[in-house]
């Protein structure tokens, strides 16, 4: 029999390694970098290979480590799969990799108010500038209360934003501190989502005050983001926003529903950074649940390509 050499050795590794599962070669690669951290040097003996200045031998622990740590990125990959599947998805929901920075935020041309910059009024977006292929989903108001919507998001591991009207909040406030447990933000949306444009600064800054006191009491944290019902504001909105502690005010580029889209843009696409908005609602006002929306939005960025993020991920909390 042919004795087989280094270069041999490598193109049958090289075979096994392409025709094995994701886990499998991840796990591959995990041994193979192992293999070569805990190696001899060629040519000596193990005895005489003595670590640098200051750094302690290593030994099988770190082999173990990275095995170990394989384990539970292969099992946590086959959970979300399993759950794609139990909740009826296509795919497997993309995970957005997290910002190497925040950007740099600003309010969107043509959705200034008189002053804007020069009062440092809180800036107004429909979008975070991102080249990354991110949305971000969020979900207005509070009326529809599915605790099986809150299993299928944690299972599946897709973040979303909160916004929320204490009118509505205030039937269950335990569903909200169930899904701040799972890594929600909760968010103002005014105490009983009124047009704003056609309040005075004063119940503007009620309605806005109002609900950072809410949050704060039952949640445990003053929002910094804002979201006006109906998204519309004026200087007054904005004004008592920032007085309020508001930092940011998100509007969106597209909303889903159950059984449709809409979009802000005459192109009707998804765009990196784009901020996607639902309401919480079930069969009352729609033609299905909120895990129907939930399967039309993933489904849809998930196809083009799209990982969802987590919007305050990209946003800075300014003292």
């Amino acid at each position: 029999m042919r004795a087989v050499g280094q270069n041999d050795k490598s193109r049958v590794a090289g075979k096994a390694f392409r025709g094995a599962s994701p886990a499998a070669r991840f796990r591959g690669g995990l041994a193979l970098l192992a293999v070569a951290v805990l190696a001899p040097g060629c040519g000596r003996n193990a005895s005489e290979v003595r670590p640098a200045s200051g750094q302690q031998p290593l030994k099988a622990p770190p082999a173990r480590a990275l095995d170990a740590y394989a384990d539970r990125l292969s099992a946590a990959h086959a959970a979300r799969v399993a759950a794609a599947k139990r909740w009826g998805l296509r795919k497997v929901p993309l995970t957005a990799p997290p910002p190497t920075e925040r950007p740099s935020i600003r309010t969107r041309r043509g959705f200034e108010v008189d002053g804007h910059g020069e009062r440092g009024l809180p800036p107004v977006f429909t979008a975070v500038p991102t080249r990354e292929k991110v949305v971000f989903l969020t979900i207005d108001d509070g009326a529809e209360k599915d605790p099986a919507f809150l299993r299928m998001m944690s299972e599946l591991q897709v973040p979303y934003t909160a916004f929320l009207s204490d009118y509505l909040v205030k039937e269950d406030y335990g569903y909200f501190r169930r899904m701040q447990d799972r890594g929600v933000g909760l968010n103002n949306h005014t105490l009983h989502h009124p047009n704003l444009r056609k309040l005075s600064y004063a119940r503007q800054q009620r309605e806005i005050c109002g609900m950072q006191n809410v949050i704060e009491q039952r949640y445990g944290k003053r929002p910094i983001l804002f979201r006006p019902p109906f998204g519309t504001y004026d200087a007054g909105t904005l004004v008592a926003a920032k007085a309020c502690g508001i930092q940011y005010v998100p509007l969106w580029n597209e909303e889903v529903f159950v059984d449709h889209w809409e979009y802000r843009e005459g192109d009707r696409k998804l765009h990196p950074g784009d901020i996607v908005l639902t309401h919480f609602r079930g069969r009352e006002h729609w033609k299905g649940t909120m895990r129907d929306m939930a399967r039309r939005f993933l489904n849809k960025v998930t196809a083009e390509g799209y990982a969802v993020g987590r919007l305050e991920d990209y946003l800075e909390d300014h003292p």
